[in-house]
C-alpha cells in the first residue's frame, strides 16, 4: 500500500526536532493518531545518547517495557539516526568528539493500509565536534524502521 503523503513519519520527527517550542510542536502533530515525545541529550559517549532516547520513550509510552520487539526496533532506529550525525564513524570521545543533541521520537502507521502496522523514527539535530566551546559545527539524523 501506498505512503501517506501527509502521515510521513521521518518528515515530522525532523520537523519536531527543528520546532523552537513546545506549541510549534503540538501544531506539527495536531490531528495525527501517533504518539511522540522529544528531549535533549549530551555526551561524549554514544552509548549515553542511547540510552536517553530508550528511557524518553519508555517514560512516555512510545514503546513497552516489557515487549523486545519494540525496544528492538528502536534500538536499530536509534543506531541508523547516530551513523547519520556521525558521517558513520559512531565513535564519540575515543576520537575525541562530543554531541549535544535534542531529539524527536515518532511512533504511527504512516500507510494507507492499517495491515503496515506502526514505525518508529527518530530524529537528531543539534552539534558534533571537539569538546570545546565553539569548535562544533550542527548536524543532523534520522533513523526509520518497523516495528
Amino acid at each position: 500500500m501506498a505512503l501517506k503523503k501527509e502521515h510521513r513519519i521521518g518528515r515530522h520527527a525532523t520537523l519536531l526536532v527543528l520546532a523552537d517550542d513546545e506549541s510549534e510542536q503540538q501544531a506539527l502533530i495536531n490531528g495525527l493518531e501517533w504518539k511522540w515525545c522529544s528531549g535533549k541529550v549530551g555526551s561524549m559517549e554514544a552509548q549515553k545518547v542511547v540510552a536517553a532516547i530508550e528511557t524518553a520513550a519508555k517514560q512516555h509510552g512510545i514503546i513497552q517495557n516489557d515487549v523486545y520487539r519494540e525496544a528492538h526496533a528502536l534500538y536499530h532506529t536509534i543506531m541508523e539516526a547516530l551513523h547519520g550525525i556521525t558521517r558513520g564513524q559512531m565513535q564519540l570521545g575515543s576520537i575525541l568528539r562530543t554531541v549535544g543533541l535534542r531529539f524527536a521520537i515518532v511512533r504511527g502507521n504512516p500507510y494507507e493500509s492499517e495491515a503496515e502496522g506502526e514505525w518508529l523514527a527518530v530524529a537528531l539535530y543539534g552539534t558534533i565536534g571537539a569538546p570545546v566551546k565553539g569548535l562544533e559545527h550542527e548536524t543532523l539524523g534520522l533513523g526509520i524502521n518497523h516495528i
